[in-house]
């Protein structure tokens, strides 16, 4: 754990986001330090604007920080330029979101070889590749099928393929279960945790839902833009 320790996959010291709204500031997150280890799965907690999207956001290149350092497999988000947030976001990080963001226009299949075909990766190969994630994810008989004839837990695996098929060594979801009952939440949270513990993706998840709990191997509350706890979960 200490070695790990040494090299985390994720570290932020400092890490603020404020928005300027009008002529008020909005604070997303402050004064955020920490360090998520390569292999972890981090269930993140807190009400809603205490922060857990925009830190999210954040750790994915999708926003800048107003101040502070922010490092992600060994990338320097603060200083990246746009092409190498483009670069980071389609080679090291697959996002899982509530709306799952599926293109309606587009098959199964399509949806998820997409974000391969836009990076350039060769035709057969990301086929390939996105077959054997929708096996895993039993749903080999709809690939011909559009967002609209699928179930909402349907939608949430095929968003799960497509955050997988560029091999990204950081996956993460903000509220994956939002839209979705009990039953298909705790199948995606299990989908996630064995994302985790058998490929040894790192897995970060902001959610209300308790159901992510138990696969934890990290909490975090926000509250207010802050940590204000972080406990590491023993099996």
């Amino acid at each position: 754990m200490a070695a790990a320790a040494d090299h985390p996959l994720i570290r932020t010291r400092k890490l603020t986001r404020i928005y300027c709204v009008g002529s008020s500031d909005v604070v997303g997150v402050e004064d955020i330090d920490l360090e998520i280890a390569s292999g972890d799965m981090v269930v993140m907690k807190g009400n809603s604007g205490s922060g857990k999207s925009t830190l999210l956001g954040l750790l994915g290149g999708l926003d800048r920080p107003t101040r502070g350092r922010l490092t992600v497999a060994g990338r320097d988000l603060q200083s990246a330029s746009a092409a190498e947030l483009n670069a980071f976001r389609r080679d090291i990080v697959g996002m899982v979101f509530q709306t799952f963001n599926l293109l309606p226009t587009l098959t199964v299949i399509e949806n998820v070889c997409l974000p391969a075909r836009m990076a350039g990766k060769p035709f057969e190969k990301t086929r390939s590749r996105a077959l054997g994630y929708l096996e895993w994810l039993k749903l080999t008989q709809r690939l011909n099928h559009y967002p609209a004839q699928l179930s909402g837990g349907e939608m949430q695996r095929v968003a799960i393929a497509r955050a997988l098929i560029n091999d990204p060594s950081l996956i993460l979801a903000d509220e994956p279960t939002g839209n979705l009952d009990s039953q298909n939440g705790q199948a995606v949270f299990e989908l996630l945790s064995e994302l985790n513990r058998r490929w040894g993706r790192t897995v970060v998840i902001a959610t209300h839902s308790r159901l992510a709990d138990p696969f934890a191997t990290v909490q975090i509350c926000l509250k207010d833009g802050r940590i204000s706890e972080r406990s590491v979960c023993t099996a």
